[in-house]
Formats: C-alpha cells, structure tokens, sequence
C-alpha cells in the first residue's frame, strides 16, 4: 500500500513530492499537465507587496524554506533553477520616494527594502526619480524546474501521465483504492483544475488569468528584475519576460488581443526603446479572495487532503505549504487558521 497519491504536478504538487521523498514516504503523481500556470508562471519571488509597500504573509519563513528547498532541488536534478536578481521599483515621483522610506522604517520589512536610492541609468529606461531596490529576491525558472522534475519523477516510475478519474477513487476509513492502487492517503493538488474536483469544487478557488510576453529589446540594458506596472525579468541574448495582466473573468488559458493590447501599452509607459514580442502566453492561476492558501482535509473523509490556492506566489509558498499540509496529516501539527479550509465552512 503506497503512502500517498498526488493528483497535480505543478509547483504545489512536486513541492509535496519533493516533502515525501525527504521523509522517505512511498507515492504516485498523476498529471495530464492540463494546467499550465505554474509552468509559465513569471517564477518571481518577492516578499513585499509593492504597490502596497506591506510585507508578504509569513515571508520570513517562505524565504527560509523555499531557499533550503531549491538549492535541494538544483543538487538532485543538477540544474539551477533558483537565480538571484534584486528587484528594483521605479519611483514615479518624490511622494513614492517618501512612502518608501516609511515604508523602509517598518520593523518587518527594514530586511527587505534598500534605504539607498538607486539611481543608476538603464538604457531603454528614464527613470528622474530613480529606484528603489528590495532585497532577498530573485526568480525560479518555472519551465525548466517542471520539466526537469517531471523527468525525474518519470525514472523513478512515480509519475502516471494521465487524466485523474475521480469516478474510481473508492473512499475507505482506513484506505483509498484507486484503480489498482491502494493508499492511506490522498492529495489534491490541480490548480484551478480543482473546479472539476467533486470533494473540493465547492472551495472559492476564483482564478486569475494572467497574460505574459516574451519580448527582445536588444537597446535595452537591463541586470536587474524591474517592477512597475508590470515586471520586467532578464533572460539573457536581449530577452526579456514581461508580466503580467490580471482577468478576473475570462477562466481560458488562450492569449487574448485585451491582453496584449495592455501589456503593450504598459511597456510603452517603462521603456524608451524598441521591443519586439516574440512569444505571448497565458494561464489562470489558483486565487482566492482572501489572498490565503486552500490546505486542509475534507469534512467527511479523513484522508482526502487539498494544497491549492497559492495564487501569484507559488514559487515562494509552495515549499512551506506543502511542508504545513505534510507536519498536519502526520503529525497532527495544526495549520494557520488563515490558511485552513475550516475557514470556509460547509452549510
């Protein structure tokens, strides 16, 4: 009998892969890698809000765990995927200069935020205010660390590319049987995917569309993540990925002439210089309107567990989360109220 079944490969999923491994638990993934917004996600890690200058919920202990987590995974799979780049916020005026040393002076994010104005002078980009700069940032590529691990999941014969049924999950007290597998238990780990999920559709997952460029700028001479209106990350060879757009309606996971149309007008607003895009995506990332995780276990079945709703951070959460949900179903260590879908109660 296997320890666990996770249905869901993206960041969430192979976080808890990756937890189980460490605590030598036996498991199955099943993926039909019908969601694709962890793959394309812009991977960027961040923990402060910039347009709030507020700190990210927890990001001490995000930081810490995602830091210990990826360094793991580039060892095993001999590749990085974890590149540090600051952040810097171009200011648009003296009153955000101002709000940012306040901000700055704040016990909880004096760690994370440069009480030097950068005033450095990127071609491409006109910046009279200049920048200011947040510290321990930097971005995860997301494809490479998907594909990569889907590989290494697939050697060791742990990972089942198919579509889940939940027709055949057959729910005991002290086991699942799925198909012919037998498991203690289960976790749900499908992104917006959840929606199809009978034991947990009825969760606010709300879904955000988001739309993303890959651009060349080659007059651009950027070393640096930029974040505005939009972010602009370096990739290397005069690329640049440039995101993102955020849809609160349209559920599809096909670019769209809105998107690209805003994205477009918001790089004219940053850069003085030509672009030209070379690639246009889009996914729906797992929200929630609380801005809060979706973990826990379902209210009848004991051994049916979710990790979902990581929504815009799932680079920085997905470490923590997945170690939470681990500590609470073996353990017994309760999860942050906030985060618990107890906070959604069934009438």
């Amino acid at each position: 009998m296997l320890d666990y079944i996770i249905v869901g490969s993206g960041l969430a999923g192979i976080a808890f892969a990756e937890t189980l491994l460490q605590n030598e638990k036996t498991f199955v993934v099943y993926d039909n890698h019908s969601q694709n917004s962890s793959k394309i996600a812009g991977g960027l890690y961040n923990p402060v809000i910039l347009k709030r200058f507020s700190q990210v919920w927890n990001a001490n202990k995000q930081l810490e765990l995602a830091e210990v987590f990826y360094q793991r995974i580039e060892a095993k799979l001999n590749t990085q995927v974890d590149f540090k780049l600051p952040i810097y916020r171009k200011f648009f005026s003296t009153e955000e200069q101002n709000n940012w040393f306040a901000a700055s002076d704040k016990p909880a994010l004096a760690p994370f935020l440069s009480t030097e104005i950068v005033h450095k002078q990127y071609a491409g980009i006109d910046a009279p205010f200049g920048y200011g700069e947040v510290l321990q940032t930097g971005y995860v590529d997301t494809e490479v660390l998907l594909n990569q691990y889907h590989t290494y999941l697939k050697n060791l014969d742990l990972l089942v590319e198919s579509a889940f049924d939940y027709n055949e999950l057959e729910v005991f007290n002290d086991h699942l049987q799925y198909q012919n597998l037998k498991a203690k238990q289960i976790v749900f780990a499908e992104g917006f995917g959840m929606h199809a999920n009978p034991f947990f559709k009825h969760l606010p997952l709300d879904g955000t569309k988001g739309e993303l460029f890959i651009i060349k700028a080659p007059d651009l001479d950027l070393d640096v993540i930029m974040n505005t209106s939009v972010f602009i990350l370096p990739l290397g060879n005069d690329l640049y990925k440039v995101g993102a757009t955020y849809n609160w309606e349209d559920k599809t996971a096909t670019p769209t002439a809105e998107g690209k149309q805003e994205l477009i007008d918001r790089i004219k607003e940053i850069l003085t210089c030509d672009f030209e895009i070379i690639e246009h995506f889009a996914g729906v990332r797992p929200t929630v309107k609380d801005r809060r995780p979706l973990l826990g276990t379902h209210h009848l079945h004991t051994n049916l567990h979710i990790l979902n709703g990581l929504g815009t951070r799932g680079v920085m959460l997905a470490p923590a989360m997945a170690l939470d949900l681990y500590d609470y179903i073996e353990n017994g260590k309760p999860l942050d109220k906030t985060a618990d879908i107890k906070r959604y109660a069934i009438s």
